[in-house]
């Protein structure tokens, strides 16, 4: 019988209990169809990682992930931001990443999702204590890029509809 997807993820990430780990891995010897899906989920893993590593992948990302940056010692360019809040910003070809830092009211917020000029991304990670999110664009794509305007919204979104937390403008020129 094949594992649930969820557990799959639990399992890769250590994030199952001790005993559900014994016997989940028990299942995974045993099932040929889970340990094929632990490997397809594994590679998938390895290929973002790749993608990240290469600069071609925008995120927000979470301040374990920003930390696990700085640890690693990479040339992290950083611009803080209030809300209704604009900065002049570019890239730099020494520079790994850009993270904005982008700070909201965010005490009690149970969904927040970012908008900007390209899109929508929903249920993005924040920081509620600190009240900031940390957004990082795809640096590959920023340093290709000759000066624009990009505009960014933080939403919370909750039963009763949606709330703008924040408006941010971009003004980047290259380096």
């Amino acid at each position: 019988m094949s594992a649930e997807f969820a557990t799959l993820v639990d399992y890769w990430f250590g994030e199952l209990p001790p005993g559900e780990e014994a016997a989940f891995e028990e299942h995974l010897f045993g099932c040929a169809e889970c340990t094929a899906k632990l490997e397809e989920l594994a590679a998938l893993g390895a290929a973002v990682r790749a993608a990240w590593k290469v600069g071609a992948v925008r995120a927000v990302i979470s301040r374990a992930l920003y930390e696990a940056m700085k640890k690693e010692g990479l040339r992290l360019r950083e611009y803080r931001m209030a809300p209704g809040g604009s900065v002049n910003c570019t890239i730099a070809a020494a520079d790994d990443f850009v993270v904005s830092r982008l700070a909201a009211p965010l005490s009690g917020v149970q969904r927040l999702d970012l908008v900007t000029d390209a899109g929508r991304f929903e249920d993005v990670p924040f920081d509620a204590a600190a009240g900031e999110v940390l957004m990082c664009p795809a640096p590959a794509e920023l340093k290709r890029r000759s000066a624009f305007t990009h505009h960014v919204r933080l939403v919370s979104v909750d039963e009763a509809g949606e709330r703008v937390l924040g408006e941010y403008t971009f003004l980047h020129t290259p380096s």
